[in-house]
């Protein structure tokens, strides 16, 4: 059994997301990549999204299917032990394009699920 309940896990998903939003928002990708203590923070949060998305039951990942839950656990991997093979353009295309939808679906779940 996990030591963090799957809720908490949630939260801290949504903590990380809000801190790389706070890091990056007044930032350019050019940004990014000239600094690498602020890109270093921005993966270590992706990390832990990753992880505690890993440690979900599997119950609540398949009730919640539109939730990426493969590729937000293979980019972990990616960063955790790849990373060597860090894309920060993919990192800062995940950034753009996918927060917001993902924020507002963990939102959703958390309402869903504490009701």
């Amino acid at each position: 059994m996990s030591s963090r309940a799957w809720n908490l896990r949630i939260q801290d998903i949504l903590d990380s997301i809000n801190a790389i939003a706070k890091r990056l928002e007044d930032l350019t990708f050019e940004d990014l990549v000239a600094n690498e203590t602020i890109a270093k923070a921005v993966l270590y949060d992706f990390v832990i999204i990753g992880e505690a998305s890993a440690n979900l039951p599997d119950d609540l990942q398949q009730k919640y299917p539109e939730i990426p839950w493969d590729a937000i656990i293979s980019m972990r991997n990616r960063v955790a032990h790849e990373y060597f093979r860090v894309s920060l353009e993919i990192v800062w295309d995940t950034y753009i394009e996918d927060f917001e939808i993902l924020r507002k679906q963990l939102e959703y779940l958390l309402q869903q699920e504490q009701q």
